[in-house]
């Protein structure tokens, strides 16, 4: 499905009377976007949100090459665009073309450090080579950008978290976080299926539920 088939599918899906969502989401690899090899990013992020949020989502995806000022163009763009999250995925390791920390920080208006701690804290629970990670978080206006790793298994865990055989929460992902900070900066109010993440809001900042 092309980049405008799957903004217009997803504005045409019916209300459900839960706030609509733009999200920016951006895959970045040289030879992705070459088409060395198939993207496993985007179709990774767009399943785990379209299965975390019980909003009407538009996303707005791009595949873009490991260049800083593209990046940096990019998520600009985006955040002018609406959307009140970008989630980017590739290009935090220290290798020398891995630039996407510094073209997120290059546009930032505040650093959101947490993020990137837990995301590492997720990962060293897997491999001890996740402190190579570089992940960043930021807000710019009124959108919050978030790194995340480049593997859709790693994508998965850091935003949901770990679970223990029976379903239980062992660690938090960071999503749980998503929807209150946004809330916080002025965006619209996330509502996720708590079987795949649950969000954290403080009692006075959560709103009566809804039915789907």
């Amino acid at each position: 499905m092309s980049d405008a088939a799957t903004r217009a599918a997803a504005s045409d899906a019916p209300s459900t009377g839960f706030d609509p969502v733009r999200i920016g989401i951006v895959s970045i690899s040289d030879r992705a976007s070459t088409g060395v090899y198939e993207d496993k990013g985007l179709p990774a992020l767009k399943d785990w949100l379209a299965r975390a949020l019980r909003n009407p989502v538009t996303f707005e995806p791009r595949l873009i090459p490991d260049e800083k000022d593209r990046i940096s163009a990019s998520l600009v763009e985006l955040v002018d665009a609406g959307c009140a999250l970008v989630l980017t995925t590739g290009g935090t390791g220290p290798a020398p073309r891995d630039v996407t920390p510094e073209a997120t920080l290059a546009v930032a208006d505040r650093e959101m450090p947490g993020f990137g701690e837990q995301m590492r804290q997720i990962s060293l629970r897997f491999v001890p080579t996740a402190i190579l990670s570089r992940q960043v978080a930021v807000i710019r206006g009124g959108s919050l950008i978030i790194n995340l790793p480049g593997q859709p298994k790693s994508i998965q865990e850091t935003l949901e978290g770990l679970k223990d055989a029976e379903g239980r929460s062992v660690v938090p992902g960071i999503f749980a976080a998503v929807p209150y900070c946004i809330d916080l900066i002025g965006g619209p109010y996330l509502e996720t299926d708590a079987r795949v993440c649950a969000a954290f809001r403080p009692k006075n900042a959560v709103r009566p539920p809804r039915m789907a």
